[in-house]
């Protein structure tokens, strides 16, 4: 039983590639007798030679994946690429370090914990970036003894 011709001439009316033809396995009888174009026709309208549908990609397990991701899971450091500074830029963390050390400084002044001389050389100490982190410039501070001296 060799259908070849008649799965051919199906996927040629059909419009689609001759992997996807589906013959009834029930009705391969009827198929074989099928000669003409017409004959093919009449087999398709009755469902007996069929076109199956594209088989794609399963977007299951993305929609699960982007799922999570939307929850915020899957972004340890096991997943970053590339260098320290390409998740977040140099200037970025720069920029953050000496606006918390700056408020740190205004704070202090205010608070009369520090004279406005020293909050002038720490300014400045701090963009030369002798200071990695609050914690140091505390470090610093103590170390010098540059905390206003209370009196009472």
């Amino acid at each position: 039983m060799n259908l070849t011709n008649q799965r051919r001439l199906a996927a040629e009316i059909l419009g689609v590639g001759q992997n996807r033809i589906w013959i009834d396995p029930e009705k391969t009888s009827d198929v074989e007798i099928a000669i003409t174009r017409a004959e093919i026709r009449k087999l398709i309208d009755d469902k007996v030679i069929k076109a199956q549908a594209l088989v794609s990609t399963s977007r299951y397990r993305a929609r699960l994946l982007s799922a999570k991701k939307k929850k915020g899971r899957r972004i340890g450091p096991g997943t970053k690429k590339g260098k320290k500074n390409s998740v977040i830029s140099e200037k970025t963390i720069w920029m953050n370090r000496i606006r918390s050390l700056r408020k740190k400084l205004v704070d202090m002044r205010e608070k009369r914990i520090i004279t406005v001389n020293t909050y002038r050389t720490l300014y400045r100490k701090a963009k030369g970036g002798e200071f990695r982190s609050i914690a140091e410039l505390d470090r610093y501070i103590n170390e010098q003894r540059l905390r206003r001296r209370s009196f009472g």
